[in-house]
Formats: C-alpha cells, structure tokens, sequence
C-alpha cells in the first residue's frame, strides 16, 4: 500500500485499547468535552479555533482528498473519541509531520504513547514514508517522554522560532524507518 491508497479511505488503526479512526458527527458530543479545554493548548502554539469550540463545524464541509490524516483516538472501552492525531505537511510522499492531543481526564494513562506507536507503525509499514518529525515546546516534559518512549530522537532545539502562531523555544523530535524496532 501507499499514501496514495489512502486519500479518500482513511485507515482504521486498533491497537489494546484504542482505535484510531476518521471522526464523523457522531463524536460531536465527545469532542465537545475536550476540544475546547484552553489547558490541552498551553504548548500548541494556538488557542482553540471556532471549530475546536463549536466541533460540530468540522463536519460542514465536505472534507477534500488529501494524503494526509487525521484520525479521532478512539478509548475501545468506553468508545469514546478522547483525542485526536494528525499526519500531515507530507513532503514527497517520504517524510510528514506528526502531531496528538488526548483530552485532559484521560492524560497519564499511556493512551498517547500506544496512538503515537501505532500511527507510527502504520506509517512505516503502510506507507513509503520514511521520517516522521514534530515540533515540542521545551517546556513540554510529557510530550518530550512520550515521543522518547515511541523511539523518536531529540535532533535540535530552535531558538524562539514560531510554532504555529507562538514564539518560543521548540525542540525537533523525529524517528526514522530504519530506527523502528520490532
């Protein structure tokens, strides 16, 4: 398979305790708990938009075809969509940008961790993509832990460079095919 194979199907990725799946209306009422929570934003570089307050705007348009993702993280037990992921800036079909948010009350259980591992798996066994990179705020311990757990490699810190619409100093994580265990 290939990117390619995926811009109108996106994948569903389960792993022991979750799904990562495409979102439909259905979760409206699951992002809107979280979505909007200014605190899951502190190191995002943003605040929240007017879709992440009103979530029910993410599904008025009519989503484009794209060789990007964006899947819900789905907790298998309760069903309930507690985070999202994203892979996206996809250059040459080699190398993308990676990025997650796990709604406050379900932080610290390693939920993710496993969708990171996942997701990144899936790109590297799914995909031609080679190198998968994100930016984190250095004040971001938890995501720092989190990307070193998956095998990601602290390559470089930018000094106040802009992440998204913020200005700060931002380390770049990334892991490589080659770098994945089995």
């Amino acid at each position: 398979m290939a990117l390619v194979d995926y811009i109108t199907n996106k994948p569903i990725i389960k792993t022991d305790r979750l799904t990562l799946r495409p979102m439909c209306k259905n979760d409206i009422p699951d992002l809107r708990e979280w979505m909007s929570d200014e605190s899951l934003y502190t190191y995002w570089g943003k605040k929240p938009s007017k879709s992440e307050k009103n979530p029910e705007l993410l599904f008025e348009k009519t989503e484009k075809p794209t060789k990007s993702f964006h899947l819900g993280i789905e907790e298998s037990a309760s069903g309930k969509v507690v985070g999202d992921i994203w892979v996206y800036l996809i250059e040459n079909d080699r190398m993308a940008s990676v990025a997650l948010r796990i709604a406050h009350d379900y932080q610290r259980k390693g939920y993710g961790t496993e969708a990171l591992s996942a997701m990144t798996r899936f790109c590297f066994e799914k995909t031609e993509l080679k190198r998968l990179w994100t930016k984190v705020d250095v004040r971001n311990t938890a995501s720092q832990k989190m990307l070193e757990k998956c095998g990601y490699i602290r390559e470089g810190l930018i000094r106040q460079g802009k992440m998204v619409n913020t200005w700060c100093d931002y380390y770049i994580y990334a892991i490589l095919s080659s770098d994945l265990k089995d």
